[in-house]
C-alpha cells in the first residue's frame, strides 16, 4: 500500500524502539530515499533500547536490562553503528565517545566454568587471537558464511588442538608406507577413488600418530570438497576412525588432567559437527542448516557419534547458557534446535573479525540508541514517546474493494504522558559530555509529572494501565505502512485480531518461545584481583545457577560520577523460572514479587557459589562481604548484612516484549519472515522473525530490521545484509 499521490511521502509508523525497529527507521530514513519515507517511531515510556535498554541512575551509574556484549560476527550490526558514529560527527574534543572505536573495544578473554576432577569449580579462561580486520569491514574476497567456509576452518581448528596435544605414542611413529593422492583442480571424485584413498588413510590414522592424523584431515577437507554425495559415507568413516584414535590416545589421561579432557571435548564436539554435516548433506542441501532445526542440538550431537561427557562439557552448556536455552526456565531441560545452535557456534569462533567478543565503553544505551536517535532526529524521524500499543486493527474482509489485499486500518495507542508545552518529548541527559538515557523519566518535562511521580507510574510495566488520553491513527491519514517491532510476547495482546483470523499468526505465537530473564550488578570497593580472580578481565557462562553468565565491567566506572570510586564492577545474568501466567493484566503485584525473587536469587548466589569466583570475597567463615558493596548514595559507608544488596541493581525481564526469544528444535519454522507480505502495509521486525540468525541477539535484531526496511523499500539490497542466505 501507497501514499494516494506519488509526490507525496510514503508516512511509515515504526512501532517499538528495540534494535529492529531503529534498524528500519534508519535505513527508510537515508538521505539516498531523498523523503520518500515520512518515519515516526512510536515508544513505550521514555526511552528507546527495548532489551538494549539502559539507564543512568544514582551517581550516574549504568543500569541494564541484562549484560550486553557484542560478538565479532555482528557483521550488519557493526556496519549500521559504524555508519552512525559517522554521520553523526561527534567532535572528540567534548563528547569521550566519539567514534565507533572510542565506543566498542575488543575483548579477546572468553571463558567456561566447570567442576573439575576433585569437585571444586574451574574457570577455563582463552584468550581468543585477534582476527583479520574489524566487523562491519567490507567482505573483500569471499563470504564465510558458507557451510564449506565453515568446514575448512573446522578442519584448521582440528589440526591445532591436534598439535598441541601430547599422546601416549611415539608422534614420530612412522607411518606406513601408504601413498595418498588426490586430483587437484576440483575434479570430482568417484565413490570407488574416495574408498580407495579413505581405505589407505585409515591405515594411517590407525597407528595414532599426531602426524598422520593431522594427514588424514587434509586429506579429508579435499575429500569433502570433491567427493560426491555416494561417497559421504565413506569420508564419515574417517572421521569417526580419526575420533576414535585420538579418544584411544587420551581416554586415560582424563581423570587425571582437566586440560586434556578440555581439549579432547572440544574435538571430540568438533568431528561430531563435521560428521553430522557431511552425513546430513547439509553442503549440499539449499536449506543449510535449516535442514536440521526440527532435531535437538545435544541429540543430534550425540547421533553423530559425540560422547555423552563432551555434550554434557561447559562448551555445550556455556553455548544454552548464552542462548538461554530453557523453555520455562526449567534449566533442567534445556532446548535448542540443531541447527541455529551450530550456524550460531561457527559464526562466533570462525567468522569473528577483531576479537570474538566487544565490550561498550558505556551503557548500551548511551553507546547504541543515543547515537540512533540523534541521527535519526536530524533526518526527521519523530519520536513519540509515551505511547503503549493496544490493538492493531485490521481490514474487514466485506470491506475489501476489488484488488485490494488485507491491511492495518489503524493503530491503537494509550498515551501514557504528554509534555507540559506540547512539543516533543526530550528524553536525553548530559553525562560529562556524553549524551545518555536516564533511568526514570524527566517528570519535570510531564503534564502533571508531580503526580504521576508521587503515584508511582511505571511506564515500562505491562501491568500499568495508567494514561492520560487515547489515540488512533488511521490508514491513509496518520500513516500508510507500519513496521511492527514489539517484542514476540506482546502480539496476542496488541495483535489479537491478526492471531484470531491467521493460522500463520496463531501457529507462530504457539511455538515461538521466550523466557524471562534476571540480571544483576554489583559495585564492589576492591578490584577482582584483590578478590582472587587471577586473569584478564573475563566474560564467563556455564558457571553455577541460578546466574551462570558473568563478565567484568570495571571499565565503566570511568563513564560514572562516583565521589569514591569502585575497585570492581561485575554483571551477572541467566534465564528465570516463568511463574504464573504473565497475560494477567490484572495482577499489578506480579512484576514486583519477580523483583523480590530475583533479589533473593542474587543474595543467595553471592552467599553460595561467588566464592567459587573471587575467593577473597567471604570471610574465614566462608560468608560474603557484604561490606565490599557499594551504595551511590554514601560510597564510604559500610553495610555488614545482606540488606547492603539494596543499594545495588538488579532486573527481573518479565513483561512480554523483554522476554528472551527462544529457538528450541521444531519451532524455528513457524516464525515469519519481515519480507512476508499477506499484510500489504505491515511487515514484522525483530529477533524472532525469520531473518536468517534465528536466536534472541542485536545482530538478528538489525538483520530483521533491514529485511523490515526492504520489504517497504526494496533497500537495503538482501546481498548487502551479510549472512542473509535464504530465499
Amino acid at each position: 500500500m501507497t501514499s494516494d499521490d506519488d509526490n507525496k511521502p510514503i508516512k511509515v509508523a515504526v512501532v517499538g524502539g528495540g534494535c529492529a525497529s531503529i534498524a528500519a527507521a534508519f535505513e527508510l530514513s537515508r538521505p539516498e530515499h531523498a523523503g520518500k519515507y515520512e518515519v515516526t517511531v512510536y515508544q513505550l515510556g521514555w526511552r528507546l533500547g527495548g532489551k538494549g535498554a539502559s539507564g543512568r541512575g544514582a551517581a550516574d551509574r549504568i543500569e541494564e536490562h541484562g549484560l550486553h556484549v557484542w560478538l565479532g560476527f555482528y557483521e550488519n550490526a557493526f556496519r549500521l553503528m559504524r555508519e552512525c558514529y559517522a554521520e553523526l560527527g561527534r567532535d572528540p574534543s567534548v563528547c569521550p565517545i566519539a567514534d565507533w572505536r572510542d565506543a566498542f573495544f575488543p575483548d579477546p578473554c572468553v571463558g567456561m566454568a566447570d567442576v573439575g576432577r576433585d569437585g571444586r569449580w574451574l574457570q577455563w579462561t582463552a584468550m581468543f587471537p585477534s582476527a583479520r580486520g574489524l566487523p562491519g569491514d567490507s567482505l573483500s574476497e569471499h563470504n564465510p558464511f558458507t557451510i564449506m567456509g565453515y568446514v575448512s576452518r573446522t578442519i584448521a581448528l582440528l589440526k591445532t588442538l591436534l598439535t598441541g596435544v601430547t599422546t601416549h605414542r611415539d608422534a614420530d611413529t612412522a607411518s606406513p608406507d601408504v601413498a595418498v593422492e588426490v586430483p587437484s583442480g576440483g575434479a570430482r571424485l568417484s565413490a570407488r577413488e574416495v574408498s580407495s584413498i579413505v581405505n589407505r588413510l585409515l591405515k594411517i590414522v590407525a597407528l595414532g600418530a599426531t602426524a598422520g592424523i593431522i594427514e588424514a584431515l587434509a586429506v579429508a577437507e579435499v575429500l569433502i570438497r570433491t567427493g560426491s554425495k555416494d561417497s559421504s559415507n565413506t569420508v564419515v568413516k574417517l572421521l569417526q576412525e580419526i575420533a576414535r584414535s585420538v579418544r584411544d590416545s587420551l581416554e586415560r589421561l582424563f581423570d587425571e588432567n582437566d586440560e586434556v579432557r578440555y581439549k579432547w571435548e572440544i574435538i571430540d564436539l568438533v568431528i561430531a559437527i563435521l560428521v553430522g554435516i557431511i552425513r546430513e548433506g547439509l553442503i549440499a542441501d539449499p536449506r543449510g542448516f535449516d535442514a536440521i532445526d526440527d532435531q535437538e542440538c545435544r541429540q543430534w550431537l550425540l547421533d553423530n557419534g559425540a560422547s555423552p561427557k563432551s555434550v554434557d562439557s561447559a562448551f555445550v552448556r556455556g553455548l544454552f547458557d548464552l542462548a538461554m536455552a530453557y523453555p520455562g526456565g526449567d534449566f533442567e531441560r534445556p532446548a535448542l534446535a540443531a541447527g541455529q545452535a551450530i550456524r550460531g557456534s561457527l559464526r562466533m569462533f570462525f567468522t569473528y573479525r577483531g576479537a570474538m567478543f566487544w565490550k561498550m565503553r558505556a551503557g548500551m544505551g548511551d553507546v547504541v540508541f543515543a547515537p540512533f536517535y540523534e541521527v535519526l532526529k536530524k533526518r526527521g524521524v519523530r519520536f513519540e514517546f509515551f505511547h503503549r500499543l493496544e490493538n492493531v486493527r485490521l481490514s474487514a474482509p466485506r470491506e475489501l474493494v476489488p484488488g485490494d489485499g488485507p491491511h492495518v486500518t489503524a493503530l491503537e495507542f494509550d498515551v501514557q504522558a504528554t509534555t507540559k508545552n506540547g512539543d516533543e518529548y526530550d528524553p536525553l541527559v548530559d553525562v560529562d559530555g556524553l549524551p545518555c538515557w536516564p533511568a526514570r523519566p524527566d517528570y519535570d518535562q510531564l503534564l502533571g509529572g508531580d503526580r504521576i511521580e508521587a503515584e508511582g507510574w511505571r511506564f515500562e510495566s505491562f501491568w500499568d494501565r495508567n494514561r492520560v488520553a487515547g489515540k488512533t491513527l488511521r490508514v491513509g491519514e496518520d500513516f500508510d505502512f507500519v513496521v511492527l517491532g514489539v517484542g514476540i510476547g506482546a502480539i496476542p495482546h496488541v495483535c489479537s485480531e491478526l492471531v484470531d483470523r491467521d493460522e500463520r499468526w496463531r501457529a507462530m505465537v504457539e511455538h515461538v518461545k521466550t523466557v524471562p530473564s534476571q540480571a544483576f550488578q554489583i559495585w564492589l570497593r576492591e578490584d577482582l584481583e584483590t578478590l582472587g580472580w587471577p586473569d584478564p578481565p573475563p566474560t564467563i557462562s556455564a558457571f553455577a545457577k541460578p546466574f551462570d553468565t558473568w563478565s567484568d565491567m570495571t571499565h565503566l566506572v570511568e563513564q560514572e560520577s562516583w565521589t569514591a570510586k569502585p575497585g570492581a564492577i561485575a554483571y551477572f545474568c541467566s534465564a528465570l523460572g516463568d511463574g504464573v501466567d504473565t497475560s494477567r493484566r490484572a495482577d499489578d503485584g506480579y512484576p514486583r514479587r519477580r523483583e523480590r525473587e530475583v533479589r533473593a536469587n542474587a543474595v543467595r548466589f553471592l552467599e553460595e557459589n561467588i566464592k567459587h569466583l573471587w575467593p577473597n570475597a567471604v570471610d574465614g567463615d566462608g560468608r560474603f562481604r557484604w561490606e565490599l558493596l557499594m551504595d551511590p548514595a554514601d560510597p564510604l559507608r559500610q553495610r555488614h548484612g545482606a540488606e547492603a544488596f539494596d543499594s545495588q541493581f538488579w532486573t527481573a525481564n518479565v513483561d512480554p516484549s523483554d522476554r528472551y526469544t527462544l529457538a528450541p528444535p521444531g519451532s524455528i519454522k513457524y516464525r515469519i519472515s519481515p519480507l512476508d507480505n499477506t499484510y500489504d502495509n505491515l511487515t514484522i521486525a525483530g529477533d524472532w522473525t525469520a531473518c536468517g540468525f534465528n536466536e534472541g541477539c542485536v545482530e538478528a535484531a538489525i538483520m530483521s530490521g533491514r529485511l523490515a526496511a526492504h520489504a517497504l523499500s526494496k533497500r537495503p539490497a538482501l546481498a548487502a545484509i551479510i549472512g542473509y542466505d535464504h530465499p
